[in-house]
């Protein structure tokens, strides 16, 4: 379980519930952390966000047209603002639900 993630130099440090370290990763390879929740962690790198597990195995990316501007992640799900629309994605990129603003 992350809980949390700390930038050392150009690394990115994923620490569990005891502040022990899980994973180390440098950020030229995942890019600029945009947010974590308890179960993975969310990078954009170029035109792209992707998500990584708790030792940085990478799961899922898409391009940032598709999604729009990243918000926030909370529990299992995160938002993008794209046009006019909050969209809700899962961990995998699965659009759930949008709605305008």
């Amino acid at each position: 379980m992350i809980s949390d993630v700390i930038r050392k130099g150009s690394y990115y440090q994923l620490l569990d519930q005891n502040n022990k370290l899980i994973k180390e990763i440098h950020e030229s390879t995942v890019g600029e952390l945009k947010g974590f929740n308890s179960k993975y962690v969310i990078c954009r790198k170029g035109n792209y966000f992707a998500t990584y597990d708790e030792t940085f195995k990478h799961l899922k990316e898409i391009h940032e047209a598709t999604v729009g501007e990243f918000r926030n992640t909370v529990g299992d799900t995160m938002t993008f603002l794209r046009n006019s629309y909050i969209g809700t994605y899962d961990v995998n990129f699965k659009k759930i639900s949008e709605r305008h603003i």
